[in-house]
């Protein structure tokens, strides 16, 4: 079981860590810290690059976190909260990721609320600093803030969506200034 853990905490969370470089570099294939601030004025977000800077921070952090198993249950929350927020950006579009939909988050969010029910296992750094098992309010807390904090977040940082046509001449002109 800790070996299935380990795999499952490492490919989740150097996933939605690798998200988190895209929004903010020209690694992994991202479009740096312009484009992901466009990208989230495209998407109808407030804060530009403030809220590029912050989803993308805490991608990286809670992936890294996640991936290592330390602070589990926190790494899966704030995992499970930017999970969330991208599931309600795709949404309009349904379920199924061919139609870019919501798929692929929801899955983010349902292994990373399975991580922090099961535990990071032995091969993690919380069980190698005495912190494992947590116990079972903490992880089903995590459970139920993650989603609703990334709902909130999405509420709150919500303005209008720019989708004019003009989007494309914005992102070449963000990519420019990178």
């Amino acid at each position: 079981m800790d070996s299935g853990l380990l795999v499952l905490r490492l490919v989740v969370g150097l996933l939605i860590a690798g998200h988190g470089v895209q929004k903010v570099s020209h690694r992994l294939g991202g479009d740096g810290l312009a484009g992901g601030t466009e990208e989230f004025r495209r998407d109808g977000f407030r804060g530009g690059r403030l809220t590029a800077l912050a989803a993308g921070g805490s991608q990286i952090g809670a992936g890294l976190f996640l991936a290592a198993g330390l602070l589990t249950p926190l790494a899966a929350m704030a995992a499970m909260g930017v999970m969330t927020v991208a599931g309600t950006v795709k949404w309009h579009k349904g379920l199924w990721v061919q139609n870019d939909g919501y798929e692929y988050p929801l899955v983010l969010v349902a292994a990373s609320a399975a991580v922090a029910l099961t535990g990071p296992g032995r091969w993690s750094l919380d069980h190698l600093l005495g912190q494992a098992p947590w116990p079972l309010w903490v992880s089903v807390s995590a459970i139920g803030i993650g989603p609703v904090s990334g709902l909130l977040t999405r509420t709150l940082l919500n303005g209008p969506a720019m989708n004019d046509g003009t989007t494309k001449e914005r992102t070449r002109h963000a990519k420019a200034a990178d």
